[in-house]
């Protein structure tokens, strides 16, 4: 087994049964919508290196920073680890029920890629069907990898260049994978043959200049322009669409050959989230000073009239991801605030900022939801937990005291988070006799 860095892990339960609950096979879940099928997850937990953990199954250091999500399948957990500042870029192995690291597998890349200080390289998050672990690497290609570790291919797409870095991840839809490469120059959407690597189809997507100026940024000087989102695949009728939204429109692609079928303008030129779809409406949010645009799929051409619930220079910045559910909106906001807003109108319905134990209350995480229970994470390492409700309410806050931009996973009553330092199973204590 290929070990580059020793990794130290503290377990409070040596016992753990098979895991058995539902995937969460991507970092936006089972069904792409942060939705977990499960309901049963722990609302309270704690964690100190110098006393007692509560609910803490087990804790495993991590050699560098990340800010890319974990996945899981079955007894398996996946995720991206740079190395040596982006030379090494690996996919890690560790095993569910102890923590325990099974393999490491690399690709180096000597070659710099420019990025933000607070966005180390492998902020891209795997994606697996239980066959294949898809994971971005950015300029150092698109790898696949089976169960064993073994690399089934290596696809060079070229180099991704950004000021920023990385932030969109890999989605498998039937026996393609969809990369979109970039920001920066050259940014395409492509398919892969899930199977071989091979390129089926490549949609470029030029970046364009922002037609006004937008609060504080023009796009063209600051490099502050481009989409870090991940590409959401929509079934629309009879087509399955591929939404993406870009700098200063969102876009939707057919799955079968990458055509642009319909387009909306809108979007303001810097975009981090990724769109959400449910209940007859696509929601798509800028990022800095960022745009909202709600939109019916399967549409035909030019379809910026359509839009509703169309929102321009929104104050509040955005990162994570909407969730959509009962004709509500919930989605928070990188100064700290959780909000809900209506579906058919975009109306405010709440917006409360969350406390902090630390020195940043803001949000970089997307929500995910279990039941009616919304959790999110701040950069302090707080786990928030919201009622998924018209009516706000908090019904706790837990922190681990460490730096945290990942979306958490859920799987078998676990819940996946990880930190600047280590990869946390967080779990109700089993019964005692």
């Amino acid at each position: 087994m290929n070990r580059s860095f020793w990794i130290t892990t503290f377990v409070i339960s040596a016992s753990v049964s098979a895991l058995q609950g539902a995937n969460w096979p991507s970092w936006r879940g089972p069904a792409g919508n942060q939705v977990s099928p499960e309901t049963r997850f722990p609302t309270e937990w704690s964690w100190s290196a110098s006393g007692p953990a509560r609910n803490v199954r087990w804790r495993v250091e991590l050699p560098e920073a990340g800010n890319s999500s974990p996945i899981v399948w079955g007894d398996r957990v996946f995720l991206t680890q740079a190395l040596k500042d982006g030379e090494q870029r690996t996919l890690l192995c560790f095993d569910g029920a102890s923590g325990k690291q099974l393999w490491q597998q690399e690709v180096s890349f000597a070659a710099g890629d420019p990025r933000h200080d607070t966005n180390p390289h492998c902020s891209a998050s795997p994606v697996t069907d239980g066959d294949l672990v898809v994971a971005s690497f950015a300029s150092a290609g698109i790898a696949a990898y089976d169960f064993s570790g073994k690399r089934r291919w290596l696809t060079d797409l070229g180099p991704q260049k950004h000021g920023w870095g990385q932030g969109s991840s890999p989605v498998l839809h039937g026996d393609l994978v969809l990369v979109y490469h970039g920001p920066g120059a050259g940014s395409a959407l492509h398919a892969l043959d899930k199977k071989t690597g091979v390129v089926k189809w490549k949609t470029s997507i030029p970046e364009e200049q922002p037609a006004e100026r937008f609060d504080g940024f023009s796009g063209k000087s600051d490099g502050m322009m481009g989409s870090f989102s991940t590409p959401l695949v929509v079934e629309a009728g009879r087509r399955t669409e591929i939404v993406l939204p870009v700098a200063n429109r969102l876009q939707a692609f057919a799955a079968t050959d990458g055509r642009r079928v319909w387009w909306a303008d809108g979007m303001n030129p810097l975009v981090y989230t990724s769109a959400s779809v449910g209940e007859g409406r696509i929601v798509a949010m800028g990022g800095f000073f960022g745009s909202s645009i709600f939109i019916a799929p399967g549409g035909e051409g030019d379809v910026t009239a359509r839009r509703s619930a169309y929102e321009r220079r929104a104050k509040k910045h955005r990162i994570g991801s909407p969730i959509i559910r009962d004709g509500h909106v919930y989605l928070s906001s990188t100064d700290g605030f959780a909000q809900c807003v209506r579906l058919d109108t975009g109306a405010m319905v709440w917006e409360e900022r969350l406390p902090t134990t630390g020195g940043d209350g803001a949000t970089w995480a997307s929500m995910v939801m279990a039941g009616d229970r919304l959790y999110v994470v701040n950069r302090s390492g707080d786990t928030h937990v919201l009622r998924a409700s018209p009516k706000f309410e908090r019904l706790g806050s837990n922190p681990v005291g460490e730096l945290s931009n990942s979306t958490l996973a859920l799987s078998d009553g676990q819940i996946f988070l990880r930190t600047h330092k280590a990869l946390y199973c967080i779990a109700e204590a089993a019964p005692t006799r």
